[in-house]
């Protein structure tokens, strides 16, 4: 294994952006490895891959990693599932990324050098960080998203901008101390969940300004549901951290 990172992206009928999004993340100055968590999409989402594999993977590197699960089974549980893969394999650095171009390949190489040379152990690709950066999206889901992020803020006092952000640099000390089994968030809470524990655990997150561009091509897959999660489960999440400890066992 020559890399040192992996890019996760889970997809769910994305057939019209996995061909570009891979080949643009294997065209970057630094060398990532790309692991695909499809749920069982039904245009061939993960066929595409399969046949994408035979191009970028050698006999001695396999850059591109395909994990297929059986129907849709929540953002979180894909993330999870891939974060137990790079840890099982060795990588350093986990990073997660959407598969439509809402989040720019080009900004992978700053969220890592954030890591891996900046001495973060969370970069987080923040569009609130320096004002609101999002392109063409409706002005109410760009006010619902910001101020998401601001109640998230205000109830649990952590100190990011854009808690609700999908686009993460973990160092794997991370994933291994927090318990990835007990997250309790499936959908977008799943984002504002890990970076709260990795906050209370004492690691050092920074936000990286991105800007973020709507999907061109593909169905977007936010819900009203998602919104609901967020806002109902923060509260709780923030009650139930007071009666706990957050200590990292010796070794992480």
């Amino acid at each position: 294994m020559a890399s040192n990172a992996l890019v996760i992206i889970p997809t769910f009928n994305e057939k019209e952006n996995i061909s570009l999004i891979i080949e643009t993340v294997f065209a970057l100055p630094k060398d990532f490895h790309v692991l695909i968590v499809d749920d069982g999409s039904p245009d061939g989402t993960a066929e595409i891959v399969k046949q994408l594999q035979t191009s970028f993977n050698t006999e001695t590197e396999i850059r591109l990693h395909l994990l297929q699960r059986k129907g849709k089974l929540g953002l979180g549980t894909a993330y999870i599932t891939g974060f137990k893969f790079g840890i099982e394999k060795g990588y350093e650095f986990l990073l997660e990324m959407d598969a439509d171009f809402s989040h720019d390949p080009k900004d992978l190489v700053h969220l890592y050098l954030a890591c891996a040379e900046g001495g973060s152990d969370v970069s987080i690709g923040s569009r609130y960080a320096t004002g609101v950066n999002v392109v063409n999206w409706p002005m109410g889901r760009v006010l619902m998203s910001y101020f998401a992020s601001k109640y998230v803020q205000y109830i649990t006092g952590i100190p990011i901008h854009d808690t609700t952000a999908g686009f993460v640099c973990y160092r794997k000390k991370v994933l291994q101390t927090i318990e990835l089994n007990k997250i309790r968030f499936v959908g977008y809470a799943f984002q504002i969940e890990m970076k709260f524990l990795a906050w209370k655990f004492g690691f050092r997150l920074t936000e990286v300004p991105i800007i973020f561009t709507e999907r061109v091509r593909g169905a977007s897959k936010m819900s009203a549901g998602i919104f609901k999660e967020a806002f109902f489960g923060v509260m709780q999440m923030t009650i139930q951290s007071w009666f706990k400890k957050y200590i990292i066992p010796p070794g992480n």
